[in-house]
């Protein structure tokens, strides 16, 4: 956790859903660019084949997930749907460290394999709805781009005064260390 990690959840996906919407604008139908994301942290090692480690396969995990594909199923105006494991969800969006609201998520069991946890699930622009047969995910009480608190208007405050970020400009052994982020009230 170096503080990007909010905008990656935030910023990066917000700017992916534009960049989708833009691309898919200029294309028909059965062209469009419609993708799965799934955000994940911990350690990785450099293998022959380029990543590894627990967290490269539980991220794999995610991605594989059928609530993903289940949910670009069911909302057929979706460009991109989202599934941020339970760390990163709780350090980042239930943590107040994003503009976006527990609320555009929903809970899911991801059960891949040997991988079983509870992930959180977002279709960006549709809030945290089920997702069952017949449901279409379009919401016209809520705007295009109403991924932002105002309607479409984007924030960029991560509380910075609530954030506390540790720059390391050199390999650090963080064996049998805590790091980690709170706040001042609590």
């Amino acid at each position: 956790m170096d503080g990007t990690e909010p905008r990656l959840v935030d910023d990066f996906t917000r700017h992916l859903v534009s960049q989708l919407r833009a691309y898919n604008g200029q294309r028909l139908p059965t062209a469009r660019m419609r993708l799965r994301a799934a955000i994940h942290h911990g350690p990785v090692e450099l293998a022959d084949n380029g990543l590894a480690g627990a967290a490269v396969v539980n991220t794999a995990r995610l991605l594989s997930s059928r609530h993903l594909y289940d949910a670009l199923k069911a909302d057929e105006g979706a460009d991109l749907v989202l599934l941020l494991s339970d760390d990163v969800y709780r350090s980042t969006v239930a943590g107040g460290h994003t503009t976006l609201s527990p609320t555009d998520f929903r809970r899911v069991t991801v059960r891949e394999k040997e991988y079983e946890a509870d992930a959180w699930l977002r279709v960006p622009g549709r809030g945290a709805r089920p997702v069952s047969p017949g449901w279409s995910g379009a919401d016209p009480s809520r705007p295009p781009l109403g991924d932002g608190p105002e309607g479409g208007m984007v924030r960029h405050d991560y509380r910075g005064e609530r954030i506390n970020v540790n720059n390391f400009s050199a390999p650090v052994d963080l064996r049998g260390g805590v790091v980690g982020f709170g706040s001042t009230d609590g």
